[in-house]
C-alpha cells in the first residue's frame, strides 16, 4: 500500500497540465532513535519551555515568536502577521525552464520527492511530460508551494515516474572561499600524483547504494536487542593511535601494493579482540573474587 501523498495538485507544461501527487523520496522510519527518560521510574519525559531570564515555565498562551534584533532584544510577530506574508498555494507546479542536468550546482539539491500520476485520466498527460524530458536530456525547473514556502523544484524522469528535488536558495549556501582560501598549494612531485591515480584506478567502480551499511545502525540495534534481553554490555577498551610517521610516498607505496588499509582494520580488529578477552577475564576475576569472599 502506497504512503499518504504528501502534495496534489497540478503539473503544468504550458497548456498540458496532469493531476500529479508528490510522496517523500526518503524516511527516518528504519533508524533507530531515543527518548529522555527518568533513570528512576522508567517514564519518559517531556520538555516545557522555560523563560531564561526567571526561570519560569512558560505556558501555551504566553508562547509567542520573536525575531532577534539585537543581543536579547527582540521584536514580536504576530501569528495574524505571518499570514500577511504566507504565500497560498495555487496546487500548481508550473515549469518555467529546462536546464542541462550538468548545469546544477550539487550543493542546492535539497529534498526529493517522487511525482506520479493522480489517477488514470492523468496517464497520458503525465508520459508525455516525462518522455519529452527523456528524449531532451532536460531537467524542468518550477516553483512549488510547501507548508507554506515557495519552493524551486527541479524534475527530471526517474523510470516510470518523475523525481522532483526542492533546491536551495543562494543565500543558504555558504561561500566556498571562506573555508577555502587559506589552504595552501604545496609542491607535489609528479611521481606522487601518478601513484596516488594507480590507487584511484584500482578502486574504481560503479555506484551501488546497496553496498552502503550503516555500521553504526547495525551495532545500535544490536545494542538495543541484547540490552533488552537482560544481557551485560562489555565496553571495549580505547584503541590505541599508532605513533609512528609514515611520509607520504611510502604510504602511497604501501596503499598500492594493498596493504595499508587491511592491515590497519586488522589490527584495530585485534585489539577490539584483546579489548574483549581482558574485559571478560577481569569480569571472571571479580566474579570469583566476590565468591571467595561469600
Amino acid at each position: 500500500m502506497a504512503p499518504r501523498a504528501y502534495w496534489k495538485g497540478t503539473l503544468k507544461l504550458s497548456l498540458v497540465g496532469c493531476p500529479v501527487v508528490l510522496y517523500p523520496a526518503t524516511t527516518a522510519a528504519e533508524k533507530t532513535r531515543f527518548h529522555m527518560i527518568n533513570r528512576e521510574t522508567g517514564n519518559r519525559l517531556k520538555q516545557q519551555m522555560v523563560d531564561s531570564e526567571t526561570g519560569d515555565v512558560v505556558e501555551g498562551e504566553d508562547k509567542g515568536r520573536g525575531y532577534e534584533l539585537r543581543k536579547g532584544k527582540y521584536v514580536e510577530i504576530e501569528p495574524q502577521e505571518l499570514e500577511a506574508v504566507q504565500i497560498e498555494s495555487n496546487h500548481t507546479i508550473d515549469i518555467e525552464s529546462f536546464v542541462p542536468s550538468e548545469e546544477i550546482d550539487q550543493r542546492y539539491l535539497n529534498h526529493p520527492y517522487y511525482i506520479a500520476p493522480d489517477g488514470k485520466a492523468a496517464i497520458d498527460a503525465f508520459a508525455v511530460i516525462r518522455d519529452a524530458m527523456k528524449d531532451q536530456d532536460r531537467v524542468a525547473l518550477a516553483k512549488i508551494v510547501l507548508t507554506n514556502r515557495e519552493h524551486i523544484i527541479a524534475i527530471e524522469p526517474l523510470g516510470k515516474g518523475l523525481l522532483g528535488t526542492t533546491l536551495r536558495f543562494p543565500y543558504e549556501l555558504r561561500d566556498e572561499d571562506q573555508f577555502f582560501d587559506d589552504i595552501k598549494s604545496p609542491k607535489i612531485t609528479k611521481d606522487m600524483v601518478e601513484l596516488a591515480g594507480h590507487i584511484l584506478h584500482s578502486k574504481a567502480s560503479h555506484f551501488d547504494p546497496s553496498k552502503f551499511k550503516d555500521e553504526y545502525e547495525t551495532a545500535l540495534k544490536a545494542l538495543v536487542k541484547r540490552k533488552a534481553s537482560g544481557k551485560k554490555i562489555e565496553l571495549p577498551e580505547p584503541e590505541e593511535r599508532p605513533s609512528n610517521v609514515v611520509s607520504l610516498m611510502d604510504a602511497l607505496k604501501q596503499s598500492l601494493k594493498g596493504r595499508g588499509g587491511k592491515k590497519t582494520a586488522a589490527k584495530s580488529h585485534a585489539r577490539r579482540a584483546t579489548g574483549r578477552r581482558q574485559a571478560a577475564k577481569k569480569t571472571h576475576r571479580s566474579t570469583a573474587g566476590q565468591r571467595k569472599a561469600g
